[in-house]
């Protein structure tokens, strides 16, 4: 007992530290979830022991919450100081009594434009100085008051109609009657990183292709579709004055001078590419420009070490999507981990996983601060959970690739180029590991993840020349027949690279993870069940149907020492196909008094 209490004594100083360090006035007070990932390391885990393996049978809900708004629920809340702070479909936010549920404020968002890029789901809020920072899906970075929810400023950082193409336009017109949604329409979906007060955030919807429905209605069991030439937008990432909102500072994702790199045969890691590069050096002068167009979204929070004054983030695929003929060259710095400077955006080192991507890989999962263990000793790392089934570990001041983990799955045709007949590669565009966050156990230096298993089928298709249109070649990714597709919540040890144990979940996993001192590991699942396993062997515990998809990433929090376990239930997956329902609760549990 004493070495636990002390383990969870250093967890709380180092939570409070670090917030200290990063400019940010909240106090990590034992029982706060203070911001996404609960501190700058994106750790997702928690030093709370209240509820442990012993007793977490016994969980039960507590209060439920109802935003009136259904569908898409992906957010974390954040509770500070007994108020939980969270964000709902459509942008929406409520300040709530983190003890009873009960609404201490609301705000409800108006949104300046109906055309959005994908389904209106938002994933979370940042709070610091009395003011609630959300990024919104029209492309508008706000500030409210903490303790009324009044507006304090609002930026609008991207215009209404960016985003439109005629291409896009031109091809949906050529699909019939087929459903189609979307469009490299600019917005944001991450939680802000608050730090060196300065507001934190970036777009999405750069270099995302249209979603077709499938005959089910659904898009997941659809396709998505890359279309040739002039399609997406520069991704970026900009840093707002957390008092006014005026912009501080801005990086582009895609390379202006020399995007093309050295052409690389294979992934810095050694797998080979299988890219034609003749042809790509005959088409690089045609489309030099490539670079305007070039994609790279942003889909979730940056790590934040406050000592190095440095950013880590996972940058998307380029655009167009899975079709890479037109953007010859390596693209960067989509696919990659880059490292920024927080003060002022310059980019300090990248890590690009898959050079020219064609498969829709996005460095998506939030990276996460370990300590690394090397043959030189211990050494300060990032950790980045990657769609192709690998955990990489770099050095943070260098990018310097340190270890790699085994394969969390099984690949086939593992970067096999798009062709007319199809080729079905393994993992598909959904993951291996997606946006989810992935929690780290530093005390057993193990990392939790939600692993998706399938595979995809990428078609070249052909639309012919019609009157002053030319032809349109296109990229279709569909999931591939009768390969298996399953998800499994992994523990991977992250001092040998291995799966200490993998289990095979009930439907798809979704949301992210999240582990707490007191030996659990909870993992939300899209038929709508909150699990709980033991940390060490992967045994299920305990499990609660939610009524909808799990969608967002579980939190932990104590008030009066008491502790809760939250999650958002609203539907998991923007597919009508998945056979699960949509809802709008916020879900709170506790152990009966």
């Amino acid at each position: 007992m004493r070495r636990d209490a002390t383990s969870s004594a250093r967890a709380r100083i180092g939570a409070a530290l670090l917030l200290l360090l990063s400019g940010s006035v909240v106090a990590a007070g034992e029982g706060d979830w203070p911001a996404f990932g609960r501190d700058p390391s994106n750790g997702h885990h928690s030093p709370l022991t209240t509820i442990d393996r012993s007793n977490v049978a016994r969980l039960r809900p507590t209060w439920i919450f109802q935003s009136g708004v259904t569908g898409y629920f992906q957010a974390e809340p954040v509770i500070v100081e007994g108020v939980m702070y969270v964000s709902t479909t459509g942008n929406h936010v409520a300040a709530l009594d983190a003890k009873t549920g009960r609404v201490l404020w609301t705000y409800t968002h108006k949104a300046r434009t109906e055309k959005i890029f994908g389904p209106p789901s938002n994933r979370g809020v940042a709070v610091s100085e009395g003011l609630v920072f959300e990024a919104t899906m029209d492309g508008r970075v706000i500030a409210l008051d903490a303790k009324t929810g009044r507006l304090v400023w609002d930026q609008e950082a991207v215009r209404p109609e960016e985003g439109e193409t005629e291409t896009a336009s031109a091809l949906a017109a050529t699909l019939g009657d087929k459903p189609v949604q979307g469009s490299s329409r600019l917005g944001f979906k991450m939680p802000p990183l608050v730090a060196e007060g300065l507001v934190i955030v970036g777009v999405t919807g750069a270099g995302y292709g249209l979603h077709v429905e499938d005959e089910k209605g659904g898009l997941d069991g659809g396709s998505v579709v890359g279309i040739e030439g002039g399609y997406g937008r520069r991704g970026w990432l900009a840093a707002y004055d957390a008092k006014t909102g005026a912009e501080r500072w801005r990086w582009y994702v895609t390379k202006e001078d020399g995007w093309e790199g050295v052409f690389a045969e294979t992934t810095p890691d050694g797998i080979p590419l299988n890219r034609d590069i003749a042809a790509e050096k005959a088409a690089a002068e045609k489309n030099r420009d490539a670079w305007k167009v070039g994609g790279g979204s942003l889909w979730m929070t940056p790590a934040y070490d406050p000592a190095l004054g440095l950013i880590f983030l996972g940058t998307g695929n380029p655009a167009p999507q899975n079709f890479g003929l037109t953007r010859p060259g390596d693209n960067l710095y989509t696919m990659s981990l880059v490292a920024l400077d927080v003060r002022t955006g310059q980019l300090r080192w990248h890590f690009q996983q898959v050079p020219h991507e064609q498969w829709g890989y996005d460095v998506a999962s939030p990276p996460f601060l370990v300590e690394a263990t090397t043959p030189d000793g211990q050494v300060k790392a990032v950790a980045q959970a990657s769609k192709t089934g690998f955990i990489y570990l770099h050095e943070r001041t260098t990018g310097r690739l340190l270890a790699r983990s085994e394969p969390l799955i099984t690949h086939k045709n593992l970067f096999a180029p798009p062709s007319p007949e199809g080729t079905v590669v393994s993992p598909g565009p959904l993951g291996a590991i997606s946006w989810h966050p992935v929690a780290y156990d530093a005390v057993s230096n193990r990392a939790f993840a939600q692993v998706r298993h399938g595979a995809a089928t990428y078609t070249i298709k052909t639309v012919p020349a019609s009157g002053n249109r030319p032809e349109l070649r296109y990229t279709e990714t569909s999931e591939a027949k009768g390969e298996p597709t399953f998800s499994t919540l992994t523990a991977i040890d992250l001092a040998s690279g291995k799966a200490v144990w993998s289990k095979k979940a009930g439907s798809r996993l979704s949301g992210g993870t999240l582990s707490t001192a007191g030996g659990l590991v909870f993992s939300g699942e899209e038929d709508g069940h909150l699990d709980a396993h033991d940390a060490g062997t992967g045994e299920i515990l305990w499990r609660f149907q939610c009524g909808a998809g799990i969608g967002g990433p579980p939190v932990t929090y104590a008030v009066d020492g008491r502790q809760y376990v939250a999650v958002a239930a609203g539907g998991a997956s923007f597919t009508k196909a998945s056979g699960f329902g949509t809802g709008d609760a916020l879900v709170v549990f506790a152990l009966p008094d």
